[in-house]
């Protein structure tokens, strides 16, 4: 028999949520479509995909179609990725303390877990 005896396994982003009831419909395509729609269910699988998949926040894509972009005023913090027109999924660093810089910006490179807080459309 042979063994691999090292497998490397890439980083991946690690994903919480806000509270059960969100990680309970998160992990259910019916319970996804039931609270967000049948149009929103696919892109919302794909951004989750493209989240987990990625080592740190700073290799999720900045371009259409996830536009992962920081946000502003009183959402100060958070952080979306597009799924639809006005629809977000909005999540913020879940590191305590938050990796920054001397300046004070949020190093997106130490970024490796989130915390997804729901769909919205904030606009």
């Amino acid at each position: 028999m042979f063994y691999i005896s090292s497998i490397k396994r890439f980083p991946s982003m690690n994903i919480a949520f806000k509270n059960r009831k969100l990680c309970k419909i998160f992990n259910s395509n019916s319970l996804l479509q039931k609270e967000y729609g049948a149009d929103k269910l696919k892109r919302i699988k794909n951004r989750l995909a493209v989240l987990s998949a990625a080592p740190n926040l700073a290799h999720v894509p900045i371009q259409k179609p996830e536009r992962c972009h920081q946000l502003e005023g009183n959402r100060k913090g958070q952080f979306a990725v597009d799924i639809s027109h006005n629809y977000r999924i909005i999540f913020v660093p879940d590191h305590d303390p938050l990796p920054l810089s001397d300046d004070g910006n949020l190093l997106l490179e130490h970024v490796t877990c989130i915390k997804i807080q729901g769909v919205e459309d904030y606009h």
